[in-house]
């Protein structure tokens, strides 16, 4: 049964509102921007407020197959047992400027889409996996985000500045957390990058830190898995599992804590800004019954801290399984938003994170917002006056909302329509689910393997998010990313 996956993603993108190609314009914008990228980088050093901080053991951790590296980090122990961390996050706005053909798709598609047909960048690849991103040995531009945190994983003080960065390291999730684990041996550029097994480990524990703090305050410990497609010769063979490890949570941590300093520094600098936010859950009554339905009571208003408490707890009870309840509590929590604060306004909080004032901001490459708050912050430095309104930021966060469920809406249609040419001969076959949605659209249920969701179309009723079912496949349709069950039995 052949299925042409990149036809397939770029008819569900148009029909989105989504532009899967770049005008020729953009194109031409963007390799005559790519020729520039040294120029800019000599230009800056001879600018004040411009640092060169080149020498320090910047590295970066991200996917194997990554090459539009958005982030690089290097930490240093302080007297008095604080830590300094500092990110740096590709100048992407030197390069892709306001009002110009590239800047126009990135605002139109507002994201990168990745699909089990490929990737969509919201970029031109000349820029984003080339001039603007943070290569290995490559001297780059960046914005430098300064952090003193201390040992309870408060950040006492934090600054932002523009510098000249070099990365020393690219390194792996994968590789770093099997040696963090125990694993897998000494990473090979330990022995060619002076100071950075010492830098992975202080990392390590700072995270850590910073973790503990925000859980103490309700952040939610879940462990979400993602589908990963596998394939061999160019054939798709196989969804499979992407699960979170602790070298991912490592990045994370460190870059909510970059992203919410981010935001504090524009709020102190009278701007107006870009802020995610997630609101306490509608369905909170549906997270207090599958609480209960392990045995314990949730208070009767959303709790962040009690639900994480019970979730610490199901992942030591029943590890197994605590990947499907994180997958029902997420769903249940529902998605985040993003929304225009005015200027000297803080923002609203994050249910799911425990941090307020949240900015998106570290992956300029791949997220519109993040480059909207770049030129605030970068504008903010210069003392020059904002330029976005907040009303312009108030268009911009609602359309980048929008399209964010877009991208995930293609997403989820083309890993469908890949997962229905893995089962096309798979008709009649029991499955192990959990139910990930219930709504009057349609009942929908996730399988292990292949990792992929699909609708139950008979036997539904009574049936909501959380409950783990059997079900029977029924009919595939790769062409309309149809994947038919039928409900067997709780």
């Amino acid at each position: 049964m052949p299925i042409d996956l990149k036809q397939l993603a770029e008819q569900a993108m148009h029909t989105r509102g989504l532009l899967p190609a770049f005008a020729p314009e953009a194109l031409q914008e963007a390799e005559a921007a790519r020729a520039a990228g040294p120029q800019h980088v000599a230009r800056a050093l001879t600018q004040p407020g411009v640092h060169d901080l080149s020498a320090l053991t910047w590295f970066s951790i991200d996917n194997d197959d990554t090459l539009d590296l958005d982030q690089l980090s290097v930490a240093e122990a302080l007297p008095g047992g604080r830590t300094r961390l500092m990110v740096a996050v590709a100048d992407v706005d030197v390069l892709v400027p306001m009002g110009g053909a590239v800047d126009a798709h990135a605002a139109a598609n507002t994201t990168s889409v990745y699909t089990a047909a490929g990737v969509f960048p919201m970029l031109p690849e000349v820029l984003s996996t080339d001039a603007t991103s943070l290569h290995q040995g490559q001297e780059r531009l960046a914005v430098v985000v300064d952090m003193q945190v201390d040992t309870n994983g408060t950040v006492a003080a934090s600054d932002v500045y523009r510098a000249v960065v070099l990365n020393h390291a690219k390194l792996t999730y994968s590789g770093v957390s099997a040696w963090l684990d125990g694993s897998a041996p000494p990473l090979p550029q330990f022995a060619t990058v002076p100071g950075l097994e010492a830098q992975i480990r202080l990392h390590d524990t700072l995270a850590a830190q910073l973790r503990q703090w925000r859980q103490q305050r309700g952040a939610l410990n879940m462990n979400t898995v993602s589908a990963r497609p596998v394939f061999v010769d160019g054939q798709l063979t196989d969804l499979q599992p992407d699960p979170r490890n602790r070298a991912k949570d490592l990045i994370a941590d460190l870059m909510i804590a970059a992203n919410a300093a981010t935001a504090r520094f524009l709020t102190d600098k009278g701007f107006p800004s870009l802020r995610r936010f997630l609101q306490a859950p509608r369905r909170w009554d549906r997270i207090e019954a599958l609480a209960a339905d392990h045995g314990v009571t949730l208070p009767a208003e959303p709790d962040a801290v009690a639900l994480d408490q019970f979730l610490m707890a199901q992942r030591v009870a029943n590890p197994a399984g605590f990947a499907d309840l994180s997958l029902a509590v997420v769903k249940m929590l529902g998605s985040g938003e993003y929304m225009a604060t005015p200027a000297g306004v803080g923002g609203q909080g994050h249910f799911g994170l425990a941090v307020n004032d949240y900015a998106h901001s570290t992956a300029p490459n791949r997220r519109f917002p993040d480059l909207v708050t770049q030129r605030l912050v970068k504008t903010a430095l210069t003392g020059a006056p904002t330029p976005y309104s907040t009303e312009a930021l108030t268009d911009i966060a609602r359309h980048c909302t929008l399209q964010e469920d877009n991208a995930s809406k293609v997403e989820r249609e083309v890993l469908k329509a890949a997962g229905a040419y893995l089962l096309h001969d798979r008709i009649g076959e029991t499955f192990d689910a959990i139910v990930t949605g219930a709504a009057p659209k349609g009942t929908y249920v996730r399988i292990a393997r292949p990792l992929l969701e699909g609708r139950v179309v008979r036997g539904f009723e009574g049936l909501d998010v959380g409950d783990k079912v059997q079900v029977r496949l029924v009919e595939v349709d790769a062409g309309k990313s149809h994947i038919d069950f039928e409900f067997v039995s709780k």
